[in-house]
């Protein structure tokens, strides 16, 4: 195969974290079917709808 650069890599965004993810060998055969970026996000799986910096702040 030959080498390509990263930015030549086909992404997606994940829609959890929002993060931009690059195409990995190890998901060549079933790139259609990958919608998250890592197992974390996979687990929660619940999209990010509220930033952290919009979180309210915890009574001390």
């Amino acid at each position: 195969m030959k080498m390509r650069k990263k930015s030549d890599l086909p992404s997606k965004t994940c829609p959890v974290c929002g993060l931009a993810f690059a195409w990995r060998k190890k998901w060549q055969r079933d790139w259609a079917q990958v919608v998250y970026c890592s197992e974390r996000c996979r687990r929660s799986g619940t999209p990010a709808a509220v930033s952290a910096s919009a979180k309210p702040a915890a009574d001390k």
